[in-house]
């Protein structure tokens, strides 16, 4: 996904945000988070963007004797807050969706595909710690392919396939994988939902 790509979807993502559009979801559909285990984390970085902007400002008004960066870096400090309160807004309007057409797996805005039912062997509960941090991430384990969409270093929800499917994920298509991993807050009422169409 290019950067000019991502850049507006966080900015769509901010003004969806402000103006409180709600999810719109189809008939039987159930939606299900995944914000909560880096909600703090957001937070308190937005925290800490919104203390730093006027205090670097205050230091380059004293420091750079040259008016021009003093703007230039209000901007930059302002752009990043609202930056990180975009990606967390695309986090919150974004979620799993579970329904008729099968798990809608999303992660932000740059990441959306849907696992048909006619293709899911079976949804189970797992919770792994994964040794890397990347939202998107492909590995071998025990001769089958997983395709992990990891937040927080983590995953929940597990989808064994019953063939394997290649997804369109942000860096391009995948290989076939076997197997789909996610994370979800509700990961006991994701599997139960899910189950009662698989």
């Amino acid at each position: 996904m290019g950067l000019l790509r991502t850049e507006g979807l966080m900015w769509r993502s901010l003004y969806r945000w402000l103006r409180r559009r709600p999810l719109v979801l189809a008939e039987g559909d159930t939606a299900f988070g995944y914000l909560g285990v880096v909600k703090p984390i957001l937070g308190v970085f937005i925290g800490l963007s919104v203390v730093e902007t006027p205090i670097f400002d205050l230091i380059v008004r004293k420091v750079v004797p040259w008016e021009p960066a003093r703007w230039i870096m209000l901007v930059l400090s302002v752009w990043g807050v609202l930056w990180m309160i975009g990606f967390a807004a695309g986090l919150s309007q974004n979620p799993h969706v579970v329904g008729r057409a099968g798990i809608r797996v999303r992660m932000g805005s740059g990441l959306d595909f849907t696992v048909p039912w006619e293709n899911v062997e079976c949804v189970s509960k797992r919770y792994r710690s994964m040794p890397s941090s990347r939202s998107v991430q492909v590995e071998e384990e025990d001769g089958r392919r997983v395709l992990h969409v990891v937040v927080g270093s983590q995953t929940s929800i597990d989808i064994r396939l019953c063939a394997p499917m290649s997804f369109e994920v942000p860096k391009g298509r995948t290989e076939p994988v076997d197997e789909v991993r996610v994370y979800a807050d509700d990961a006991d009422g994701m599997r139960k939902e899910a189950r009662s169409y698989a």
